[in-house]
C-alpha cells in the first residue's frame, strides 16, 4: 500500500485486477487536479473504458462514449509543465487545440518525454502500476477494461 501524503490530493482508480493509487499534482496543474477530483466525486469515471491502450506508450480513458471523441463537456485551459512524462505519469488527453482537455486522460507505461511541455501533467501513479500494465491493448481494445470506480482517497471508506 502506498504512503499517501495528502488524501485530498490522491485518487484511487479501481480496476478489475486491483487498485491504482495516483498522487495528484495541484502544484503543477491546479485547475486539472480540481476538475479530476470534481468528476471523480460525481462518479463520472465509474464504468468508463480505456478506449486506447498502446503497448509501450500509454492507456487512455475518460470518454463516456468509449470512442475517444467525447468528454464531460467542459474544456480546461492548458497547464503545461516541464515535469517529465515517465512510467506512471498521468496527463490530460486533448485535440490539436492546447486548451481542449476535458475529462480524457492517459497513464504512461514508460518514458514519453516527447510529451513534456505539450500535455498537462496532473498526477503520478504511486502504487498499483502493475494493474495499469495488465490493461488489454488496442485502439480500441476488443474487450476494453473499465474503471470500476475512481474516488478521491479522502472520500474512500
Amino acid at each position: 500500500m502506498a504512503d499517501i501524503k495528502d488524501p485530498e490530493n490522491a485518487l484511487f482508480l479501481d480496476l478489475a485486477n486491483g487498485r491504482v493509487t495516483i498522487e495528484l499534482r495541484p502544484d503543477l496543474a491546479p485547475k486539472h487536479a480540481a476538475r479530476i477530483k470534481e468528476l471523480a466525486r460525481e462518479g463520472f469515471y465509474d464504468g468508463i473504458v480505456f478506449h486506447r491502450v498502446i503497448e509501450g506508450f500509454m492507456a487512455q480513458g475518460g470518454d463516456p462514449t468509449g470512442t475517444g471523441t467525447s468528454g464531460s463537456g467542459k474544456n480546461i485551459d492548458a497547464e503545461f509543465s516541464a515535469e517529465p512524462h515517465v512510467r506512471g505519469s498521468c496527463s490530460m488527453a486533448r485535440s490539436q487545440d492546447p486548451n481542449s482537455a476535458d475529462s480524457q486522460f492517459f497513464i504512461c507505461f514508460g518514458d514519453a518525454r516527447f510529451l513534456d511541455n505539450q500535455y498537462t501533467f496532473w498526477g503520478q501513479v504511486i502504487d498499483g502500476m502493475e494493474h495499469v500494465d495488465a490493461l488489454k491493448r488496442g485502439e480500441p481494445p476488443v474487450d476494453p477494461d473499465k474503471i470500476i470506480k475512481m474516488q478521491v482517497a479522502a472520500d474512500a471508506e
